[in-house]
């Protein structure tokens, strides 16, 4: 049981020990699960809005309103590829919205990627590393830039990797001096380059009193990256490696289509819930039914619930994205065999890390009215965000 005073928690435990004339409680019915409310933080749209085609803020209130209304409580609204004016332009709108409290932060997804790994996204956006475009793209957030995805092979990204002194101005230091921190993705570097600029990471947020973390991550781990090989780890391993060390927290779209239930419960039980946060890499087709979308330059077609971008000849290529709310995330990975436990530190307490965020992600008094209600199916029965209904 819990209890909410305006937008704030002021009593977490048994029913039974509610101080007498308390109100406000949470839940009204039995059979019910409460948990903290729901934290992604990476999601390009949903509802019909995509983050990375916006140009109002009703665009983007649509999007946030499509997941706060299924229990994301937070969500950080992820940009894709593109020129560095468009990347610009919508990073100031998104920080617009994360200044009225619609979005939880700002995630870029390149432009500093591998073609070679380009998955949904457009290879003749993508450039080499330019410390100075993070510095610009940072002031445009104003202190709402959380991660940006980065594959460290790329020329300028990484570049004090495996120097002793760690100097030198690359991405890496450019985004920790601005308070973000690098993701590894899309990306097709051999596992000592991926080592390498982990560790370079690790000492410049170790170094860094601002940093939101001590650690990176790893953008939706298995996707958008060179596979696991016994004779060539590449950047799966690496991530593996550095999150069971407590150096890396690794993204998993668990939705059942990005990754086979076996492959999300082996991760959960190598590294452990605290390095792994669920995320729903949802585009505007969230919520939505089948259909052409459009998710930067690209166009994407949903069918049978799985979102693939439109080739030159009109085929479906690759996944462009998810489609499932993050409660859909957590219910999958439930499914596949992980505790409940497990699963919700997934979605709430360990990307709340990420954001460097103390006051959501858990159900702890003084900590906000963040609230998620749930029947025994694992489906939405009330969502509170800062003590408010949100439908």
């Amino acid at each position: 049981m819990v209890v909410v005073e305006e937008d704030r928690l002021v009593f977490v435990g048994p029913a039974s020990e509610v101080p007498s004339g308390w109100l406000a409680l949470v839940p009204e019915q039995s059979g019910t699960t409460i948990v903290p409310g729901l934290v992604d933080v990476h999601c390009h749209g949903g509802g019909g809005a995509s983050f990375p085609d916006a140009t109002s803020a009703d665009e983007v209130a649509t999007a946030a309103a499509e997941h706060l209304a299924h229990g994301t409580t937070s969500l950080v609204a992820s940009l894709v590829t593109a020129p560095p004016d468009v990347l610009l332009a919508r990073t100031a709108l998104l920080a617009d919205a994360a200044d009225a409290g619609v979005l939880a932060g700002i995630h870029l997804e390149g432009p500093f990627l591998s073609a070679v790994r380009c998955g949904a996204q457009n290879p003749d956006d993508m450039q080499l590393g330019d410390p100075a475009l993070v510095r610009a793209v940072a002031a445009a957030a104003r202190g709402h830039l959380v991660t940006m995805t980065v594959a460290p092979e790329i020329a300028g990204v990484a570049d004090g990797a495996g120097f002793g002194d760690g100097g030198g101005d690359d991405v890496l230091a450019a985004l920790v001096e601005s308070g973000a921190l690098p993701s590894i993705g899309h990306t097709d570097a051999a596992a000592e380059v991926v080592e390498a600029a982990v560790d370079r990471t690790f000492d410049l947020l170790a170094a860094e009193p601002r940093a939101r973390s001590g650690r990176a991550t790893a953008t939706h781990l298995f996707n958008g990256m060179r596979p696991l090989h016994h004779r060539d780890p590449g950047p799966v391993a690496a991530c593996l490696a550095a999150a069971a060390r407590g150096e890396l927290v690794v993204e998993l779209v668990a939705d059942g289509t990005h990754l086979a239930p076996a492959t999300f419960r082996a991760v959960l039980d190598l590294v452990g819930s605290d390095a792994v946060v669920l995320v729903t890499d949802a585009m505007a087709a969230a919520g939505m039914a089948d259909g052409d979308y459009q998710l930067g330059p690209m166009a994407v077609r949903v069918a049978d619930g799985v979102a693939r971008i439109v080739t030159a000849d009109g085929s479906a290529g690759a996944i462009a994205g998810g489609v499932a709310h993050l409660l859909d995330v957590l219910r999958c990975v439930v499914e596949s065999g992980v505790p409940l436990v497990d699963a919700v530190r997934a979605a709430t307490s360990t990307p709340a890390a990420v954001l460097g965020r103390h006051d959501i992600g858990a159900l702890v008094v003084g900590r906000r009215a963040d609230v998620l209600v749930l029947d025994d199916d694992l489906r939405a029965v009330r969502v509170l965000r800062a003590g408010r209904d949100a439908v």
